[in-house]
This record gives C-alpha cells, structure tokens and sequence, in this order.
C-alpha cells in the first residue's frame, strides 16, 4: 500500500482487506530465557504464518527480541529457521525490561501491521489468526485480547489485579479495559500512532489504548508453560502497579488531596469534640499519648505523600534525560524465499 493510500484509508476509518494483506504482518516476540521453549514456539508461529500466507496472501514476518537473556536463548533464536516468514533477532545490550523490548519490537517491525506476543508459549499462536481476521474482515484496529479467568492465580493476586485497574481508570477521560494483556494485533495506522509517542516511561497497555480507533476485545484461556516457571509475582505486580499508574494516571495525586482533606476534616472534628468537652464537662484534654499519635499519623502520611510526589519528579527527571530506551547489540535477519522453504540470511550489527 502506498503511503498516500494509506492516508486515505486511515482517514475514511475503514480497511481494504487485500491492501491491508500486501501491508503484511510483524509478530513481535520478546524473549527473556526462553532457551526450552522457542524452538517449539517457532515451529507453531511459523506453521499460522504459513496458513496465513496460503489462505490469506498476507506475508509475515517474526521479530524475536532478546532482553538480554543469560541462558542460550539468543544462540537458539539465531538457528531458527525462516521458513514460511522471514525472521529477526535483535538482541539488546542488557536487560531493560519487557516495556523496552515491546519498543524494539516495535522499531524494527518491517510491515504494517504489528502483533506482539510473549515467548513463554502461554499466548497461543492458534489465536494468531482470530486477531488478524477482525483486522482484515471486521476492520478494527486494535485487537487485544483479555484472560477468560484468573482461577489459576491466588486470591491476593487477583485482589491486587483489580484494584489496579480501579485506580489507574478512577476519574480518567479513558478508561483501560480490565485484565487486558500484551498480547494484542494493531492495524498498520495503530501502529504508526503508536510509533509517534515519544515518552520513554512506556506502559503499553494503556498506550495502546490510549490512541484510540476500533477496538475489541477477544478472550482466551493462557496455555501451561511447557519449560521453565514464571517470574512474574505479587512483587513484580507491584512494581508494574506503580510504573503504569504515575506514568499513565494521576490517581495517587489526587488520592493524596483526598487523604490530606480526610486528615484535614478529621483534626477538625476531633479539636471541635475536645473543645466541646473541656467547655461543657470540664474534661482534661488528652496528653501525650494522643499527641504522639497525632504526630506519626500525619509524619507517616506526609513521608507517603512525598514519595509520590517524588515517583513523579523522577518520572519527569528521566524523561528531561531522553535517554534512550534501549540499546541494540546485535541485529540480524533471515529471509524467507519466495516459496516459504528454505532461507536467505543477512545480518547487521548495530
């Protein structure tokens, strides 16, 4: 598709199923010692891709970034072969985390449309093609997917989960949809909308929201991990809880308005209950106790208070440095010949 086509369609909100199909699609991938389980994801990616391109016409193309794994997870995904797609590694110079390696991804994505997905196997690529289908056939841009339950996860986890997702959309304009995940298929204007976000404290999922046009959501069940377990836990919930909320919302500023108006309200009505006692039952006002208390609530709440302040101050410190994301330290690429056997190599380092 040419680009001015490509304006035209991006502007009428609708979609040409055969152009879209020559635009292509890149299958964003990162990786973080994943060595027991590419080489059976691969195989699986590749066989969807090579449906795609027989029912479909749509040439795809796999882009695996490595954030910087400690076991042969990069040496595996060298030796994959190119079969039916065309296939990428990029390898970055240290763990910067799964937002950067989404960025890369997404920087050396080649066609239009971009799909991202994690390397544990637990998204299955069997619903690579329900995504593409509400692409081309129902013309949605942005199709995410959401976990049908969290039965499998502990009840503290799930507690946690969603009131995340209540804070993070209390009083925003636009609300994220709920336990919805990275894995997810956006159109080739989505993609190019989410390629001009210049901020570097990235959370994905509410950028990808956030720009807008069609969405909808489909459901699935995760699939087992067949190698290795996860890292992912209460702790990592957290951290992620608090990145994606001062990078993407102002709650807890406004939670802290509120608490400091609580606290402001309740001093109020206790110094009026005191002064009610002393001047109609003659009650001594309370000593120290009650003074030491006073005195660590409102010091406990203003240390709080000043963290916040502080999470945002640094948000603000990091993005004035415009550092970059990521750094590249080994790129290459695999072509895939024009019958889908066999494999042309060429590599670039960066």
């Amino acid at each position: 598709m040419t680009k001015e086509a490509r304006t035209r369609a991006g502007a009428s909100g609708r979609h040409a199923p055969a152009r879209d199909a020559e635009v292509g699609l890149s299958i964003v991938v990162p990786v973080f010692n994943e060595a027991g389980s590419l080489v059976a994801l691969h195989e699986r990616i590749a066989e969807v891709a090579r449906r795609l391109r027989q029912a479909r016409g749509l040439k795809c193309e796999v882009v695996y970034v490595d954030d910087g794994s400690r076991d042969a997870t990069l040496q595996i995904a060298r030796d994959l072969p190119a079969t039916s797609l065309d296939l990428q590694v990029v390898s970055l110079s240290r763990n910067f985390g799964k937002e950067a390696a989404l960025l890369a991804g997404l920087d050396h994505a080649r066609l239009g449309a971009v799909l991202f997905m994690d390397g544990d196997g637990q998204h299955p690529p069997s619903l690579i093609e329900t995504l593409v289908s509400h692409w081309l056939d129902g013309g949605y841009d942005v199709t995410y997917t959401a976990k049908l339950d969290r039965q499998n996860e502990s009840w503290l986890m799930r507690s946690g989960v969603k009131l995340f997702y209540r804070t993070l959309n209390w009083g925003a304009r636009h609300k994220i949809p709920a336990d919805a995940g990275d894995f997810r298929l956006l159109s080739p204007r989505a993609s190019a909308a989410l390629r001009q976000l210049p901020e570097r404290n990235r959370f994905f999922k509410g950028l990808a929201s956030w720009i807008g046009f069609r969405q909808i959501r489909v459901d699935y069940k995760p699939e087992e991990r067949t190698h290795g377990r996860t890292t992912w836990n209460i702790f990592g919930l957290i951290g992620l809880s608090i990145e994606g909320l001062t990078s993407f919302s102002v709650a807890p500023l406004r939670l802290a308005s509120l608490l400091g108006l609580l606290l402001a309200g309740s001093a109020l009505v206790f110094g009026a209950i005191i002064l009610f006692e002393v001047l109609f039952y003659g009650v001594a006002v309370p000593g120290y106790p009650s003074l030491v208390v006073g005195l660590m609530v409102l010091g406990g709440v203003q240390l709080l208070m000043i963290g916040v302040l502080g999470e945002y101050v640094g948000k603000i410190l990091s993005e004035l440095k415009a550092r970059p994301v990521y750094f590249v330290a080994e790129h290459s690429i695999k072509m895939a010949d024009s019958s889908g056997q066999g494999m042309a190599a060429r590599t670039a380092a960066e």
